[in-house]
């Protein structure tokens, strides 16, 4: 035994293994503190020299919300790299930047809440940004790689501890809080938690965070999947943290349970370990757990497997090591190498979509660049406080020279008129400050105040010309000539005070309402309407303004005027990431706003060499048609502009690729809440039409050719290996794409299915080999028939290429797997849930903790087929295991009803389940098909005889 100083407990040995230590220091904590630990701000332990603790430093895309920071492209534009390395050094940057805040800001933590690995299922998702892609498997490597960079290399000690966001099935802002992701066994197992396993497996995850929405009827807060799947991933404690205010949701909004006592101990005992809620006020938490200890939901020992799992955390980051932290130290923050890193991922990120020649630009094109982002840098919720800033606009005046760029931004010029015959008037600021929102940093940006150092707007006889700018589906914003836009702070009057739009509840957007001959102003963030008072302009709940908005420049005049005399026209559109998809907040429409193809519309009629530049945190379905070139680019940090400037001038070749599939229209999408992407052929995986432009797609200032696809299998994998050459004269990057496909399935598979990827840099002739090693496990797939992945054996497709649809290289495989059997339902019956086939069903909880079951949707007919059943010799009887009322209809191959099993009124609860029987004969191997009528519930159809 190790011997120790009176001084010295265990827990401080940094020689005793981390385990030992946990054990120690929990022996030595009151229930009373270990339950104070299990809020997200951890109280100090004084007695016991232990510091305060919180869980959650918000860092997507750099360090978020704590001030200045290095910038980097949105998380949608790491994706769109492709590049694995690259995004590990950012890692590597952003949490060198964490350690070197937090040595001058303890309010900066180390607990990491990024990546977030949800996939993007759905383009009109408003947290598109967030996510890397839509296929499980370049999002877990995007996401690996970027939590490999926040751990470090260090065998023992963390640099910061990630936590991935968000547990599970989470791609609608649409009433997320109580909405209910349907997903059936195989997008579970092959989609959904795909890219969180992988993530975990590789070892640099600390924790997860549960989502605000439910998944198969069963609050993400209380899933039985953290337990089942997530932890069987891995040997490390894994700390589960919840969103915010999601535990108070799963009484006050989600009404799962009827009180917050029971609720805590629900999510305690299903895995949650920290609880986000209240803010910094834990006083809350801690009554509602002391109360399920009370009444003897929660045990001591729940409580203090909890309290392990982020002891865990704290012992990995070095806190309780202060001397063997080789972390501790660190100061690296807006190094030169970290600009140099932001501007080399904001180039990477660039994805050239279409191209006739036009780029790259010449050295002494004239250009005209115009539109609304075309001199923005804009930041998302998620962002750091800008250091350095690029624009579109200011870059290409670096690189071509201000003498050869003409400029129009192309908002609408208005004044507006009250009823009065008076103007809008923004007084002068006098000795004001700038500020910009954030800079000072907070815990919570949420609770940010406007600002009030400002003079109210009024009115004169001339007033004050706005920029009003329409950012799609009537939301407006309206700027100021000095560059700031009015908003509305907690006093209710009108101000020109903020840099940009921004906030949790954004104050800098407005709605005209038609109203007589004039218009009303409503303040959307309070939803009251603009009043002229004597003490100044503000919003309140009468007494409404009357205004008629007077025209002084349409945009599009503006941007004719400077592109018809260009060489090339450069219109930079887009979206700003705090409007109109957004967190809180979908998508209406693939569409370009109305505004920006006024002014697309102008350019392209006025100049043929027209290339249109997309920002944005999302896919767009635009006409390409006419356009000599198309690029797109997420909202990529503080080295934007520069980035694309150099890209357009060829002095780097764009290698980007997209990561998510592009449709041409709304007509492609399924419905939001619609999470099977299997039937209903979402993704690149499943889609059958034409896509605007492919998953994978990005052309280049080159060309690529691809030969001697070899392949062969060997010890549970299969070694791919094939060559690219640049046969053009630039150096370029090309990210090859390896995909598969199963020639003969028995059951839908994907179209085409990424195995693998590599972006590589390639000089003019110069060729490499690539090769890859695919687990044989990758082809497998979930056979809802055995409740469990299985192999098929058979012929499978390889396909390498330049993007999912771009093929240049194909050959055939033959895997041994396992052979299909029918589902034997004598002996396994069938569960409710696993189908392969429906039409107007749900997936619901079969109880509070475990289990599916299955309902027609409100309003239809629910419709079920399970393939190949095989009922042996025979039976004679049918049980059905069901809650509620309604009916069961069972047929065979279609055929007539055979069976019917009626539920009738009684009364008890959706999870009170009886077991109905009735006569039905079969024999041998058929599809069964059951329908279901009414609010009913089906869990398991058994068979006998």
């Amino acid at each position: 035994m190790t011997a120790h100083p009176p001084h010295t407990p265990p827990f401080r040995d940094p020689h005793l293994p981390f385990a030992k230590r946990i054990d120690d220091l929990l022996s030595r904590l009151t229930l009373d503190e270990k339950i104070g630990f299990l809020h997200q701000f951890a109280p100090a332990v004084d007695r016991l020299g232990i510091a305060a603790f919180r869980t959650g430093q918000e860092a997507l895309h750099g360090v978020a919300w704590m001030g200045p920071a290095t910038v980097f492209p949105q998380a949608v534009g790491l994706g769109a790299t492709w590049n694995t390395e690259l995004v590990q050094r950012i890692g590597e940057a952003v949490s060198k930047e964490i350690r070197a805040m937090r040595a001058r800001d303890d309010r900066v933590g180390l607990n990491v809440w990024a990546p977030t690995v949800n996939l993007l299922r759905h383009p009109l998702w408003g947290r598109n940004e967030e996510g890397y892609s839509e296929d499980p498997k370049l999002t877990s490597a995007i996401a690996t790689a970027y939590t490999h960079g926040l751990r470090g290399d260090h065998p023992t000690y963390w640099r910061t501890a990630p936590v991935l966001k968000h547990w599970l099935a989470h791609n609608n802002e649409t009433d997320r809080s109580t909405s209910s992701s349907s997903v059936r066994p195989r997008v579970l197992h092959e989609y959904d938690l795909r890219a969180f396993r992988e993530a975990v497996e590789a070892g640099a995850v600390a924790g997860v965070m549960p989502a605000y929405n439910l998944v198969n009827g069963r609050p993400n807060h209380v899933s039985p999947y953290l337990r089942e799947q997530l932890r069987t991933w891995t040997q490390e404690e894994l700390l589960v943290c919840s969103d915010a205010g999601a535990p108070s949701n799963l009484v006050d909004h989600e009404h799962y349970f009827d009180t917050h006592e029971e609720a805590t101990a629900a999510s305690l005992r299903a895995g949650v370990d920290s609880f986000t809620d209240h803010g910094t006020d834990s006083s809350q938490m801690i009554a509602r757990i002391q109360g399920a200890l009370d009444q003897g939901l929660l045990t001591e020992a729940e409580i203090d497997t909890a309290v392990r799992r982020q002891l865990s955390v704290r012992f990995r980051l070095g806190e309780f090591d202060p001397g063997h932290d080789p972390h501790a130290d660190v100061t690296d923050f807006d190094t030169p190498a970290h600009r140099a890193l932001a501007q080399e991922a904001a180039e990477q990120a660039i994805v050239l979509l279409r191209n006739d020649g036009v780029l790259p630009l010449a050295a002494d094109t004239r250009l005209a660049v115009v539109g609304l982002l075309a001199d923005e840098c804009k930041l998302d919720w998620y962002s750091g406080t800008l250091i350095h800033r690029s624009t579109p606009l200011e870059g290409l005046y670096e690189r071509f020279g201000a003498e050869r760029v003409e400029f129009a931004e192309g908002v609408d010029r208005v004044r507006l008129q009250t009823s009065a015959g008076t103007f809008l008037h923004v007084p002068a600021s006098g000795a004001a400050e700038d500020e910009v929102r954030g800079a000072e940093g907070a815990l919570d940006p949420a609770l940010l105040a406007g600002r009030t150092d400002l003079p109210p707007l009024t009115t004169d006889a001339t007033g004050t010309e706005f920029a009003l700018i329409d950012w799609d589906e009537g939301v407006l914003t309206l700027r100021a000539p000095d560059g700031r836009y009015l908003s509305v702070a907690e006093d209710g009057y009108l101000r020109a005070s903020a840099d940009q739009p921004g906030g949790w509840v954004v104050q800098e957007t407005f709605r005209l309402e038609q109203h007589g001959s004039g218009h009303l102003l409503r303040h959307i963030g309070t939803g009251r309407h603009v009043t002229v008072a004597a003490d100044g302009v503000k919003v309140a709940d009468e007494n409404p303004e009357t205004f008629q908005l007077i025209i002084v420049e349409r945009g599009e005049d503006a941007v004719t005027r400077v592109t018809s005399e260009a060489d090339v026209v450069v219109v930079v559109a887009g979206n700003d990431p705090h409007l109109n998809g957004r967190e809180t907040e979908d998508r209406a429409s693939l569409r370009l706003p109305a505004h920006q193809e006024r002014l697309l519309r102008a350019a392209r009629a006025a100049n043929p060499r027209t290339v249109l530049a997309l920002v944005s945190a999302y896919p767009y379905a635009v006409d390409t048609a006419g356009l000599a070139a198309v690029l797109w680019t997420a909202h990529a940090g503080q080295a934007a502009g520069t980035a694309l400037a150099r890209v357009l001038a060829g002095d780097v070749s764009p290698g980007g690729r997209l990561p998510q599939t592009w449709y041409e229209s709304d007509a492609d999408l399924p419905g939001l809440l619609d999470y099977d992407v299997i039937g209903s052929r979402q993704t690149y995986l499943y889609f059958e039409g034409t896509p605007l432009f492919p998953f994978g797609h990005g052309l280049s200032y080159t060309s690529f050719s691809y030969g001697d696809l070899v392949s062969r299998a060997a010890e549970g994998n299969l070694h791919v290996s094939f060559t690219i050459t640049n046969t053009g004269d630039v150096t370029a990057d090309e990210v090859a794409q390896l995909y598969t496909r199963a020639i003969d399935p028995a059951l839908p598979r994907p179209r085409r299915e990424l195995l693998a990827h590599r972006r590589v840099t390639l000089a003019p002739g110069a060729r490499e080999e690539l090769s890859f090693e695919v687990p044989l496990r990758a082809f497998e797939f979930w056979d809802v028939a055995r409740g469990g992945w299985r192999l098929e054996q058979g012929p499978y497709e390889l396909l390498a290429g330049a993007s999912s649809e771009d093929i240049r290289l194909r050959t055939t495989v033959l895997l041994d797997g396992e052979p299909g059997a029918p589902r034997p339902v004598l002996q396994r019956g069938l569960d409710g849930a696993d189908f392969d086939e429906q039409s107007g069903v749900e997936i619901v909880d079969r109880t509070k903790t475990a289990g599916d079951a299955v309902t027609a949707a409100a309003g239809r007919t629910g419709e079920l087929v399970y393939r190949d059943c095989d009922f042996g010799e025979g039976v004679t009887g049918v049980t059905m295991t069901v809650s509620g009322q309604g009916a069961v209809e069972l047929s065979l191959d279609g055929g007539p009803v055979l069976a019917l099993v009626q539920v009738e009124e009684s009364g008890s609860g959706p999870y009170d389940y009886t077991a109905l029987g009735a006569e039905f004969i079969a024999e041998g191997v058929h599809d069964v098909h059951l329908r279901l009528r009414g609010p009913l519930r089906l869990a398991q159809v058994g068979f006998s005889g």
